[in-house]
């Protein structure tokens, strides 16, 4: 074996030994540097015959590519070996079932004014909806519930910068309660003509679910919130049918007859007389306390006559619930402000 040989040997034994891509090109440095033993033989040609420099410069070209080829393979095992490492550190096992979108599911509070509609639907009560910005008269004037009355006070908050034609404001509205007047307008005037005939026009029944707006935020009030109004007027409604209707819609929304109802004596300017509607439950977490659920009344003879309707030919009772509280006892929530956070893992539970 010459020396030739042996160097290539040497060169490649250094750089099987380099584990890093610095250790190798600092092998390669003390063979093909400015240095480096194949650059030190390429120099020393200049010492030797013409005959001798062809055979000797040969014999050097092909060390120097043997070498160069051992540097690129151990160059190329280095990088793969990197790679590996990498794809390890990074693998992804493909065995797992791949994510697919989440089934989604119906708010609980959509699911709760779906439950109250498809109650006082079987009951004959229609459903209306009417606009969320109404006019101040609708929301309070045609309800007996005129400028500075004391007791707009905890209603009469968000207005918009706007009039109507008439010169009254805009407002969110605070209660569903103006769709008993848009709906009682309409339906006195698609029965106009039977008002002189005997029998006179159908009896309104109608609940009116939907958003409302008021300056009101903590654990059981939210400033947006949603309420039921239900409205029943004919020529012979009593509260006596009140109770009744309500009764039979609270068993049913709740899905026991495992609860009383009472009515307080209370005020509101569209109704007399007024009452506050509470419920007791029989057993269960809430057994034995007294909750406040809506709050209804006679219709007052003037919001008749606002409706475009003789006060002393037709009467008829009026409530007003909120859907969120319902939906609060329905599902044993505690804080109101969780059915408006959007939070997955509390809403994932009603689908």
């Amino acid at each position: 074996m010459n020396d030739l040989d042996q160097l290539l040997q040497s060169a490649q034994a250094e750089f099987a030994a380099a584990n890093t891509p610095a250790d190798l090109e600092n092998a390669k440095a003390r063979f093909l540097g400015k240095s480096g033993r194949v650059t030190e033989l390429m120099k020393g040609l200049a010492a030797l015959t013409v005959e001798k420099k062809k055979s000797r410069g040969a014999e050097i070209n092909q060390l120097k590519q043997g070498i160069e080829s051992a540097l690129t393979a151990r160059r190329q095992q280095l990088a793969d070996a990197e790679l590996a490492l990498q794809l390890k550190a990074e693998a992804l096992d493909v065995s797992l079932p791949g994510r697919q979108r989440g089934t989604g599911g119906l708010h609980p509070i959509t699911r709760a004014m779906e439950r109250i509609e498809a109650i006082f639907g079987s009951m004959g009560f229609d459903v209306a909806d009417g606009p969320e910005i109404e006019t101040d008269w609708f929301s309070f004037s045609a309800l007996n519930n005129p400028e500075n009355h004391p007791a707009r006070s905890m209603q009469d908050t968000f207005y918009v910068d706007m009039k109507d034609e008439g010169g009254r404001w805009f407002n969110l509205r605070p209660h569903t309660s103006p769709m008993q007047i848009r709906y009682a307008q309409a339906h006195a005037r698609r029965y106009a003509h039977q008002a002189s005939t005997p029998e006179g026009m159908p009896e309104i029944r109608v609940i009116a679910p939907g958003r409302t707006y008021r300056v009101d935020s903590d654990a059981t009030h939210s400033p947006m919130f949603h309420q039921v109004e239900g409205l029943w007027v004919g020529e012979n409604i009593s509260f006596k049918d009140l109770k009744s209707v309500y009764l039979n819609f609270i068993t049913a929304f709740f899905e026991t007859d495992a609860l009383e109802l009472r009515f307080r004596p209370s005020y509101f300017p569209f109704t007399e007389p007024s009452a506050e509607i509470d419920i007791m439950f029989e057993s269960g977490p809430l057994k034995g306390r007294w909750l406040e659920v809506s709050g209804a009344g006679q219709v007052h003879p003037q919001v008749i006559r606002n409706m475009g309707l003789d006060p002393e030919r037709y009467i008829g009772f009026a409530f007003g619930s909120g859907i969120d509280r319902l939906a609060m006892l329905r599902y044993g929530v505690n804080d109101l402000r969780l059915f408006f956070d959007g939070d997955l893992r509390f809403l994932s539970q009603f689908k």
